[in-house]
């Protein structure tokens, strides 16, 4: 008898990666994708990432699995800044501007929050959105929404993986296509 793959082979930017499969509801598995700790993937994909981008004033990312690609990808384009939308409000944050989301990787309602300098230094901006994997596409509506709220102007949507149905959007940039499974 023949063992069940619990793997999905990525390649991507020349790099070549084994995901874990994993049950996110009792009809959805995913090819767990973490781009946390991930240097050697954040430094390929930043430059095909930031190359495919229109002109862009900022980079925005919803905190936390974005956030090295979002780094990188400014880096890259020379920025000295990017900002990120955090999870929860901050002390230091004085009047955040925030945004509500369900995302397919979480069980619980979160919120997106911008300290309200980033709120102002957002404002009037063309704005790229940078995250690691779009998949059902609510978390980046909400950031987008959040960004809108701010006052910025968001002109790209950017990611590594489109995920699932996701990769038939003509409204995103991304690198490769991640299957979902059932």
């Amino acid at each position: 008898m023949r063992k069940l793959k619990r793997t999905y082979t990525l390649h991507v930017a020349g790099l070549t990666r084994e995901l874990p499969l994993m049950r996110v509801s009792e009809d959805t598995v995913i090819a767990s994708f973490v781009l946390l700790g991930d240097t050697e993937m954040v430094k390929a994909t930043a430059p095909l990432l930031a190359e495919r981008l229109p002109e862009v004033d900022v980079i925005v990312s919803a905190e936390a699995k974005g956030i090295p690609l979002a780094h990188e990808v400014s880096a890259v384009l020379h920025m000295s800044r990017y900002y990120v939308a955090r999870k929860s409000i901050k002390a230091y944050m004085g009047t955040p501007l925030i945004q509500k989301v369900k995302s397919i990787t979480t069980t619980e309602e979160q919120m997106l929050c911008l300290d309200e300098k980033d709120v102002e230094a957002i404002r009037g901006k063309r704005v790229a959105l940078i995250d690691d994997v779009i998949s059902t596409g609510q978390s980046l509506a909400a950031l987008e929404q959040l960004v809108e709220a701010a006052g910025g102007v968001v002109v790209a949507k950017a990611a590594i993986l489109a995920e699932g149905s996701a990769a038939e959007r003509d409204d995103i940039i991304y690198l490769e296509e991640l299957p979902l499974f059932s």
